[in-house]
């Protein structure tokens, strides 16, 4: 629970967890390194050469301190600081303040300081900045002021700052690789779950088996089981298909010979069982059918509802259309416009079924959008929404079946349509009508 925070800011996707993966350890490698060698190794050896040329130092103050006049004591100086690679020259000024100057840049600049300062208390000024690689020192002394100069070489190891950004570079090439490289890696990836997602709408694209060997068994695993699906829709809808054709036969035989025979009230009523049994079947096939055989297209939203509404309307029905809550007369989403029209005709009828007058409007936000039919029936309780929408599913206690016929396949079909096309159909309580309240939802 503690960690739960870091949670919520670290990369949700494969590739940048993979990211993090690679990039972490290269960052902390890099920054121990720095610690434990450019600030222990090269601080070391700054010391240590400092120190040596701090020995040099105190010896030139020793000499001139004891030459008898500054003639004697330049003399001196100067038969040393050839060879040893210094530049001794006196200085006109006396007066000298303490000063330390260097580059914010420079990383044994504090350390050069401190040494020099600790062990040649004379030194005045250290001035590691004024002229480049070369260290300038005035120091007092018993014949006044002189100034020194030698190599910055001579304290500090050349160049430490080229150690880091040889890392730095090496590690953002190495990483830069992996990259390419793991992206390879990922495509297949998002490959199978583009496909998975498409088949999950009821669409099939070409999707060819790569990657590694993991990435091929779920994509021979996908493709097996999509082989499977789509062969158990097609032996349903043969079964339902044919199921439906052989009965059609008896039953217009029936209905022909009802309709010869004496017009009466037995009569008229057995007609009325025959049209039950053949609407019954129709369900049964478009149940069985679904929306398998038509394509997904891009399709106007609003048009659609509208025309669902109109249909009804015609048909002397109390429909009530929201045309303020409409969306944008140019809105698409990619759909099966036959197989959503059934699905909306079928929430419109039972909402028409079970109540008085149904009420439709949209709901539209930047992830989705809401086909919304509110009726003022008697509803469905909460515990008893989910087992609606199951197919063959008749609710007496919930909604009252003398109102109309059917097989309790309306709320089947439109769970099965929107699941096809990756939406939902939720039921809930209509605040404004006191029915059900249906509620499709696409995603955009």
């Amino acid at each position: 629970m503690a960690f739960k925070w870091l949670k919520s800011i670290l990369p949700k996707g494969l590739y940048g967890r993979v990211a993090l993966i690679l990039i972490a350890p290269v960052v902390t490698i890099q920054l121990v390194v720095s610690v434990v060698f450019i600030q222990r190794h090269f601080e070391g050896v700054t010391r240590q050469l400092t120190a040596n040329v701090a020995l040099e130092l105190d010896y030139f103050l020793t000499r001139i301190n004891s030459a008898e006049n500054a003639t004697n004591a330049l003399r001196a100086v100067r038969e040393m600081s050839g060879p040893l690679g210094y530049i001794v020259t006196p200085l006109d000024d006396s007066a000298m303040e303490v000063a330390n100057l260097w580059a914010f840049d420079d990383l044994t600049a504090g350390n050069v300081v401190a040494e020099l300062r600790a062990k040649v208390p004379e030194i005045r000024v250290i001035d590691l900045k004024s002229l480049d690689r070369t260290v300038i020192l005035h120091v007092d002394t018993a014949l006044g002021p002189y100034r020194i100069l030698f190599e910055r070489s001579r304290v500090s190891a050349s160049n430490p700052h080229q150690l880091l950004v040889l890392m730095i570079a090496t590690s953002f090439i190495i990483t830069l690789i992996s990259f390419i490289f793991f992206r390879n890696q990922v495509r297949p990836i998002r490959r199978l779950a583009k496909a998975a997602d498409a088949f999950g709408k009821g669409n099939l694209i070409d999707y060819h088996v790569s990657g590694a060997t993991e990435v091929r068994q779920a994509g021979l695993a996908f493709i097996e089981m999509r082989n499977r699906i789509e062969r158990q829709i097609e032996q349903r809808t043969l079964m339902l298909s044919g199921v439906s054709h052989d009965l059609r036969t008896p039953l217009t035989r029936l209905k022909l010979g009802l309709s010869l025979g004496e017009d009466s009230d037995d009569t008229r009523a057995l007609i009325r069982d025959v049209d039950d049994m053949e609407e019954m079947l129709d369900e049964f096939l478009a149940f069985s059918r679904g929306d398998s055989l038509e394509t997904a297209q891009r399709s106007l939203v609003g048009a659609l509802f509208r025309q669902v509404a109109e249909n009804t309307k015609r048909l002397d029905q109390s429909v009530e259309l929201i045309t303020d809550s409409l969306p944008h007369p140019d809105l698409t989403l990619t759909i099966r416009e036959a197989a959503m029209t059934r699905a909306l005709e079928n929430l419109v009828t039972n909402a028409l079924r079970y109540g008085s007058r149904a009420r439709l409007s949209m709901e539209v936000s930047p992830k989705e959008v809401a086909f919304v039919i509110e009726d003022d029936g008697p509803g469905i309780a909460l515990s008893d929404r989910e087992n609606a929408k199951r197919p063959f599913v008749r609710l007496v206690e919930a909604r009252n079946q003398n109102l109309g016929t059917g097989v309790g396949l309306g709320l089947a079909i439109a769970t099965d349509i929107a699941s096809s096309h990756g939406g939902a159909l939720d039921l809930e309580d209509s605040t404004d009508l006191g029915g059900l309240r249906a509620v499709l939802r696409l995603p955009r």
